[in-house]
Order: C-alpha cells, then sequence, then structure tokens
C-alpha cells in the first residue's frame, strides 16, 4: 500500500456518535464526504439532508484520516420495527482501497443488536455477501443507480459503549 494512503491499522479508532454528540466541525465534514461522494461524485441530485440525521437513535460513525478530517462514514438508522439500517456508507476517493468501509461495518456489526439492513449498489453485493448480507429483493434503480436490498440477521450480544 501507498504510504500517502490511511489504511485499516493506522485508521482504527472507529468513532460512533448520535447526532447531538457531534462537534459542529465534524458534523459538517461528514456531510462534506457525503456531498462529494453521493452528490458530486457520482452525479445524483438528491436531498442528502433528509431529516434521518437528526432522528433520536442515528449513529454517524466514522475513521478519521491523517489530517484529522473523515475518511470514511457512514450512519445507522433505527427504523420503526427496530431493524437498523445503514446507509450513507461513503470513502473519500484519496483513501478507498484500503479497508476503511469494512473496519466500519465490523465496528457496526460489533455493536448492534438485531437484523441490519442496507441498500447497496450492485456492484458491491459480492463485497457485502462476504460480511455476511443476503438479498431480500429484487434490484431497483435508486437515482440512476442500480442496488440491491441486503439483511443480515445479528446474534445477541452485548452491546459496546458506542461513544469509540
Amino acid at each position: 500500500m501507498s504510504k500517502n494512503k490511511p489504511t485499516p491499522r493506522s485508521q482504527s479508532i472507529v468513532r460512533d456518535r448520535l447526532f447531538n454528540e457531534l462537534q459542529t466541525l465534524t458534523l459538517y465534514d461528514l456531510l462534506q464526504l457525503r456531498v462529494e461522494v453521493f452528490v458530486v461524485e457520482q452525479a445524483c441530485a438528491y436531498p442528502e439532508l433528509d431529516g434521518r440525521d437528526v432522528e433520536a437513535g442515528t449513529r454517524h460513525v466514522w475513521l478519521d484520516g491523517t489530517d484529522g478530517r473523515p475518511a470514511a462514514t457512514l450512519r445507522v438508522l433505527v427504523e420503526p420495527d427496530g431493524t437498523h439500517r445503514v446507509g450513507r456508507v461513503a470513502t473519500r476517493p484519496s483513501a478507498r482501497r484500503n479497508g476503511l468501509a469494512g473496519v466500519l461495518l465490523t465496528h457496526v456489526h460489533g455493536t448492534t443488536n438485531g437484523r441490519i439492513v442496507l441498500d447497496a449498489q450492485t456492484y458491491l453485493v459480492p463485497w457485502y455477501t462476504e460480511l455476511g448480507y443476503q438479498p431480500t429483493g429484487k434490484e431497483f434503480m435508486e437515482d440512476g443507480i442500480a442496488h440491491v436490498p441486503l439483511a443480515r440477521n445479528q446474534q445477541t450480544h452485548p452491546r459496546a459503549d458506542h461513544q469509540a
């Protein structure tokens, strides 16, 4: 691996916060990363600020890069039926191919009880399957990108402190 790119070992401190625990600059950096990846890079004009970031129970999970700003992020929503929904999985282009998204998902798997669902971009389905997710429906289009709904059933375990 390149010396310039973060690696899972060097970026192993996973940050996991509820909305009201986020510092303003951190929230800005997380939202900026998501907009850069989804709205700009993937050319999807959609309402990134969807109101779900501020819901009770929504977790913002990320790894900082060597510059102290988020290099990879995701959020975990709590659906009305208690299912946890992973979304907004994004990694800075300069930090990709270093396993950072996998580190974040492993953290979520270890700190979340019950069923976890997500809508994966179709090309990522094999990767998510390696992490224990299974398709739960047919491919569909969202914002011009093919997705597949997936789920992972979690074993019950004590929840780790989400304050990591």
